[in-house]
């Protein structure tokens, strides 16, 4: 099975060898961190957490008296989450520019998020092309997980109030996740590809691989890709709590709440944001002389078939998803120095995935020479954003040379052993290539590769 498994790799690395290659050339954030890739690395590689307690106001429920809103406060088991900083400061999202613009009735929040970071990414890249062709050869692959639930939860009160008629008639574009990859399509004329991944808390990395193939197979140049989401609502926090997904046991201290890989972990905290990245064909990045920070090499993909929202207790999805993306980029697993893990700080997840790890990466892994962290001690869960998000971090790390570590981890879980161990603090080191992980509900699993061009 060794011997068959190599030659299956070497063959489809000969075959993808001959694909375009790509190349991350511009990259937006909006985060629990702040609004922009700059404030965000810097505040997750000094330690910070982005992570507070809600307050009644952020359940996003219109229309309901005072009583109602501080009694399904009350009710709510999880009263933290990583909320994404508002205002007209520097690092804060401003309302007014991307959610009450002329456009407004029919732009949700989550649309918002991604119009913001779609607007760094591609002004980080400069690329905002005027010329037709151009503009068809660049297209938007920008997915979410959930959508506009607080939307969908104000229309349904008009039926119970008998005002059905008041419907807008935006109500349906508010709530389509395609619509993220539509508004930011229409907005700058791009009339490439235009797609959308719903694939759970896998939808970033997922709309990240799909965009690179895009590119690879030639039908674009250019695509802006990513994951957005705005899920910070009472119905939201309340399904996933029904789940027994979330972390009830740090209400009083919110910014120890998400512990991913701690031995006193208890469930995920929800957060909110978008990440993009313009992802280009690397001789069209080259030509027009753009800066790049990493190239995609590997792009992994797998499906648990074992439960709704468990994986399976030997993590074999994960194992395949990590395989196939490092198969995929023909680099050997001790040339990769570093990897952003999916761990959302559950008591199953994480050591599953810790195990699955190691699996893969050996000798490597238990020698302590692979960097490891779960960056969502510091921003949360972002659902369908956190793979986008967390591809990010993976290609800043290449980039700045640093691996983040992982807040709140002080009683390190026993499947760790050894030189084997996740980074508690950010540290500097050469990392040649990074790999990503994602893994949803439904047993959806997803890994980017990412490198330095020059390996």
């Amino acid at each position: 099975m060794t011997r068959l498994r190599s030659l299956f790799s070497r063959r489809l690395f000969s075959s993808v060898a001959s694909l375009r290659r790509v190349v991350v050339t511009g990259l937006g954030a909006v985060t629990p961190l702040g609004c922009g890739v700059e404030p965000t690395w810097r505040r997750l590689i000094e330690g910070k957490c982005g992570i507070r307690a809600i307050r009644p106001e952020d359940l996003r429920i219109d229309g309901v008296d005072e009583a109602t809103l501080a009694y399904t406060y009350e009710q709510l088991p999880s009263k933290v989450a990583a909320v994404v900083p508002r205002g007209k400061g520097q690092g804060e999202f401003d309302e007014e520019v991307w959610l009450q613009s002329k456009d407004s009735k029919s732009i949700s929040a989550f649309i918002s998020y991604a119009l913001c970071a779609a607007d760094e990414a591609l002004r980080d890249a400069n690329w905002l092309p005027n010329e037709t062709e151009e503009k068809e050869r660049t297209g938007v692959s920008v997915g979410g997980g959930i959508g506009s639930i607080s939307d969908i939860f104000d229309a349904s009160k008009l039926i119970n109030e008998k005002k059905i008629r008041r419907l807008s008639p935006y109500f349906v574009p508010k709530i389509l996740i395609n619509m993220a990859s539509g508004h930011v399509s229409m907005k700058y004329g791009f009339q490439g590809p235009n797609h959308a991944a719903v694939t759970a808390c896998a939808t970033g990395a997922h709309s990240i691989g799909d965009a690179t193939r895009m590119i690879q197979f030639g039908d674009a140049d250019v695509m802006v890709a990513g994951g957005t989401e705005c899920s910070i609502d009472a119905l939201s926090i309340a399904g996933f709590s029904r789940l027994r997904a979330l972390s009830t046991k740090y209400n009083a201290t919110p910014e120890a709440s998400s512990r991913p890989f701690d031995c006193d972990r208890d469930g995920f905290v929800i957060g909110e944001g978008a990440g993009v990245m313009v992802l280009e064909a690397f001789e069209h990045a080259k030509e027009r002389g753009a800066k790049i920070y990493a190239e995609v090499r590997g792009y992994g993909m797998s499906g648990d078939a074992y439960h709704i929202t468990q994986p399976q207790n030997n993590g074999k999805g994960a194992m395949l998803a990590m395989r196939r993306a490092i198969d995929q980029s023909g680099l050997h697993p001790n040339e990769i120095d570093y990897v952003n893990a999916h761990a959302t700080s559950t008591p199953i997840g994480d050591a599953i995935e810790a195990n699955a790890i190691k699996s893969v990466f050996s000798d490597h892994a238990t020698s302590g020479a692979l960097g490891l962290s779960s960056t969502k001690g510091a921003i949360g869960h972002l659902l369908g954003a956190a793979g986008a998000v967390e591809a990010i971090f993976s290609v800043l790390a290449i980039y700045h040379g640093i691996a983040p570590g992982t807040l709140n981890l002080e009683k390190i879980d026993p499947v760790f052993e050894g030189a084997y161990a996740p980074l508690v603090h950010a540290k500097k080191m050469p990392i040649r290539a990074a790999l990503s992980n994602s893994f949803g509900f439904g047993g959806t699993n997803a890994s980017l590769l990412f490198s330095s061009p020059t390996i």
